[in-house]
């Protein structure tokens, strides 16, 4: 197992020192899944919940949420994005709404929080954008799905090289 980077000699919280670290393109993916009532994931569907076109606000809200992200993990880089992107599917029959988000950079450390903070802030959108509709809506998943440069690539369910 991995020793914890982000932990001094005794036990306390640094940020972790990458200055020595050659840039690299790197890139994540990540994946949020929200659960509702089918008749709520048809409105998203449609467009027409209360305050408007779902997919698009959460989709701007990811991406916003993305470029802020070491505003809101304490210890994470600030990094500039070459590329973020947010989908968001609906699946209404079984009332899932999928977002996935991909941040893409070239620097010293990774783009996970950033692909994964996109998700999750977009499924709180959702969750905001709806809850007049259903209060019950659950996020069930926030995850890593891929990422790629570095010190070694990674996929969920394997790992690369």
């Amino acid at each position: 197992m991995a020793e914890l980077s982000h932990l001094d000699s005794e036990g306390g919280a640094r940020m972790v020192d990458v200055g020595g670290k050659p840039a690299t393109d790197r890139r994540a993916v990540a994946v949020s899944e929200l659960r509702m009532a089918p008749e709520t994931a048809a409105r998203v569907a449609r467009g027409d919940a209360p305050k408007g076109d779902v997919t698009q606000v959460a989709r701007i809200a990811g991406i916003q949420a993305a470029k802020r992200t070491s505003e809101l993990i304490p210890l994470c880089h600030p990094l500039a994005l070459s590329f973020l992107d947010v989908t968001v599917t609906v699946d209404a029959a079984a009332g899932v709404v999928r977002i996935e988000g991909e941040a893409r950079t070239s620097a010293a450390t990774g783009v996970e929080m950033e692909a994964m903070t996109a998700c999750a802030v977009a499924a709180l959108c959702v969750y905001d954008m709806v809850k007049g509709v259903e209060r019950g809506i659950e996020l069930t998943r926030v995850a890593l799905l891929e990422k790629t440069g570095g010190k070694s690539d990674w996929r969920a369910g394997r790992r690369e090289r």
